[in-house]
């Protein structure tokens, strides 16, 4: 692309607070991307009719009025009918953690609720304006495979898990390139893992020495690991895997960078034959 990306910051319906709205807009203005703001008060064939006209890349719905769910979608299927499918939409605004989902389902590329950044969104709407077409709705991870959490003393540690609450021990071993040793309990659908250093030049000795014993990192359960690292990738994330890995039980992993998954290390983790 030869030119900056056009985005179109639009208020559909009759929410009368734009403040949130103009912020937006002039934080992508200042990260380097065209933006038209449409004012207050918007219909959806107006905000429809504005995009095309601007041939715009990029359209950012805003609404604080609790119509999300009617006018975000509308837009959506305004743009199918006349025959746009790879236009970006992204939405924004005080919105329940349930309709993010749903509205992702009805065409929403992305959600930004209170807390999100500029750079941000920036950084979604750059990468997927330009890998147009590759980021598409993905199922949620099936579960919360493990939690990790780095020990300093194995055995005290396991006094509490094991024998206090009761949980079981149902794999232990050695994971040389990561240089420690993991213990998993079976702690109802889920995994607690055991971590303990075996050199204090290891990521969790690193993490011990530093911060102390505690969790270290939340693992989803996830199909296909690659998918999902290019998924983050392609939203702007930093990755700490590139591709998948080896990881305990004979699974796959990859690590996303707790700065992109606000403080907590996440990791995908995919089931293989061998587990």
């Amino acid at each position: 692309m030869n030119r900056p990306i056009r985005v179109l910051i639009a208020k559909p319906g009759l929410d009368g607070h734009d403040r949130g709205a103009l912020v937006v807009a002039q934080g992508l203005r200042d990260e380097g991307l065209e933006v038209i703001y449409t004012g207050l008060r918007q219909t959806v064939e107006q905000i429809i009719a504005t995009a095309i006209q601007e041939d715009v890349d990029c359209i950012g719905l805003s609404s604080l009025s609790g119509a999300h769910m009617t006018l975000f979608p509308a837009v959506v299927e305004g743009l199918q009918e006349r025959g746009i499918d790879d236009m970006l939409i992204i939405g924004g605004g005080v919105i329940p953690p349930e309709d993010v989902l749903e509205l992702k389902k009805r065409g929403l590329a992305e959600v930004f609720t209170p807390g999100s950044t500029i750079g941000e969104m920036a950084d979604f709407i750059r990468n997927n304006v330009l890998n147009k077409g590759e980021l598409s709705f993905f199922e949620p991870p099936s579960q919360v495979d493990h939690i990790g959490i780095a020990v300093a003393d194995l055995e005290q540690t396991l006094a509490f898990y094991r024998d206090h609450l009761g949980f079981s021990v149902v794999h232990e071993e050695d994971i040389p390139d990561q240089k420690v040793h993991a213990v998993f309990l079976q702690a109802g659908e889920l995994h607690i893992e055991l971590l303990l250093s075996t050199s204090d030049e290891g990521p969790i000795g690193k993490f011990v020495a530093s911060k102390g014993p505690g969790i270290h990192h939340i693992a989803y359960r996830v199909d296909d690991v690659a998918a999902w690292l290019e998924r983050s990738r392609l939203a702007g994330h930093r990755l700490i895997d590139e591709s998948p890995r080896p990881g305990g039980q004979n699974k796959w992993i990859g690590f996303i960078h707790p700065k992109s998954s606000h403080g907590v290390l996440t990791e995908y983790c995919q089931i293989t034959d061998k587990e």
